[in-house]
């Protein structure tokens, strides 16, 4: 089998985005317009709380995923400790040092892995892991309107996907989806501070499957 049929051998792999990045419920709030903006440019997220079994091996899911994904986006705002005493938060550069290991040492077709590098601001990460120094990386500043726009723009040059709305459509577009997905809830009669906890923590592949679908209808 040569290296295209061995890519073709993945399910979805030419469309698959792995996203690494923080689970707290403050990065929330940056999360759900990152995968809405990959789900409305027609690729699908790949992301290791997509599912929980509790037999499996977490590191070994996030390999996994990894492999089945030509395309990979690597949040690493929360790198930095926030308070005295706190440790670093190491699982997001660890993700992408295998990911860029299956770049450079896997098989051939994962040769034409792309992957974006998030920041809040650009010299944090150069400051923490110098030795990617001279990698492009687009900073968030911790705003959700700037994850849009940063991972549109990423498809739009290193993608090539020269059919990308603006950025500022697919913001509008997201806050449509989630006043849509509110209002929904509201009409099946649950009162609305129970929607907004509903929501807050719907499962990652619900969260997925309503902005699929959404899509699929106002695209």
């Amino acid at each position: 089998m040569n290296s295209a049929e061995l890519a073709g051998a993945i399910d979805g792999y030419e469309l698959n985005v792995f996203v690494n990045c923080p689970f707290d419920d403050k990065y929330l709030a940056l999360l759900r317009p990152l995968l809405f903006t990959i789900v409305y440019l027609g690729y699908r997220p790949r992301i290791a709380s997509e599912r929980s079994d509790s037999g499996e091996n977490r590191l070994d899911k996030i390999c996994e995923l990894i492999r089945q994904s030509k395309f990979s986006i690597h949040d690493l705002s929360r790198l930095k400790a926030a308070r005295a005493r706190e440790l670093y938060r190491m699982n997001m550069p660890f993700e992408l040092g295998i990911d860029y290991g299956s770049r450079q040492h896997g098989p051939e077709f994962m040769r034409s892995k792309k992957c974006l590098i998030l920041e809040k601001e650009a010299y944090d990460f150069k400051a923490a892991l110098s030795d990617m120094s001279g990698v492009d990386i687009k900073s968030h500043r911790n705003k959700p309107e700037e994850v849009v726009r940063a991972v549109r723009d990423w498809f739009y040059e290193t993608v090539g996907l020269r059919e990308a709305p603006y950025p500022k459509v697919i913001w509008f577009l997201f806050n449509d989806f989630t006043t849509s997905l509110f209002e929904a809830r509201l009409a099946e009669g649950i009162p609305e501070n129970d929607v907004r906890e509903d929501i807050a923590r719907m499962p990652i592949p619900e969260y997925l499957n309503c902005a699929a679908d959404w899509v699929a209808k106002h695209a």
